[in-house]
């Protein structure tokens, strides 16, 4: 009972503080703050680690979508200030996690455990799935926030060809990069939340650094899952006039993809 208490009191504050604190410096609209809190309440009454990688995916994210934004104003048309993020956006970076680390408290238990397929496999299939999504996530976004600001211009991952920056589907060294770094900083979060947060020590489990690699793997992959489906059912186009890449079907943009 202390644990769910003490899990229903931190995570109102700690949810509480990070909504207002997104909403105050535009990372978040009132829709994005009111969404944030909802699932860091969540993800707090199911488990710290599942909060903490929760709050990192968003901290870094957020941070990253700030940075060097005179640089993306000028390549980005549907460029955001502040990148104020909607309900929308929020859910579809969040929701399947939070269902997940429902799911686990649900299956599992309130404690927390580790990746232990022989004794726990429900547990560490909903653990690595949870991994997963945040991988995902955090490894695209920060392959957008960072892969425009490579000096070179990004190829299709469809074709190869060079294209603009700001293309659907466009990547480069530099972004696929960012995208492993972005997975793997979630699968460290993961990890060390284990060390810190689980009943049990580590010592008595088994190794955890699948974790990590698991991280990582999904944080490449999600991207470029992501540039494929750019490339393939969104419009790029280059409009001479904004001398920039436009995301909507226009007569007097040229057709990239």
């Amino acid at each position: 009972m202390y644990l769910i208490l003490s899990r229903v009191g931190l995570g109102l504050i700690a949810a509480t503080i990070l909504s207002w604190r997104g909403y105050k410096k535009s990372s978040l609209d009132k829709s994005g703050a009111v969404a944030a809190f909802v699932v860091g309440f969540i993800s707090f009454i199911c488990g710290y680690r599942f909060a903490a990688t929760l709050f990192a995916f968003y901290l870094s994210s957020s941070k990253l979508t700030k940075y060097k934004s005179d640089i993306k104003r000028e390549i980005e048309d549907d460029f955001k200030e502040g990148g104020a993020r909607d309900w929308i956006q929020v859910f579809s970076n969040s929701a399947g996690a939070t269902v997940i680390c429902m799911l686990y408290t649900y299956f599992v238990g309130i404690e927390e455990g580790f990746l232990d397929k022989d004794n726990d496999p429900i547990g560490t299939f909903l653990l690595g799935a949870f991994i997963g999504f945040y991988g995902c996530c955090n490894g695209d976004t920060w392959a957008s926030e960072l892969g425009i600001l490579s000096t070179g211009r990004p190829f299709l991952i469809t074709t190869l060809k060079k294209v603009p920056k700001g293309t659907n589907g466009g990547v480069s060294l530099f972004g696929l990069g960012a995208s492993l770094s972005g997975g793997l900083f979630v699968g460290l979060v993961f990890y060390f939340g284990g060390i810190l947060f689980c009943t049990k020590s580590i010592v008595d489990a088994p190794s955890q650094f699948a974790s990590i690699f698991l991280g990582a793997f999904s944080g490449l992959f999600g991207s470029l899952l992501d540039s494929i489906l750019g490339a393939t059912l969104q419009y790029s186009g280059w409009s001479e006039a904004k001398k920039k890449v436009i995301n909507t079907p226009s007569k007097i943009a040229k057709k990239i993809s």
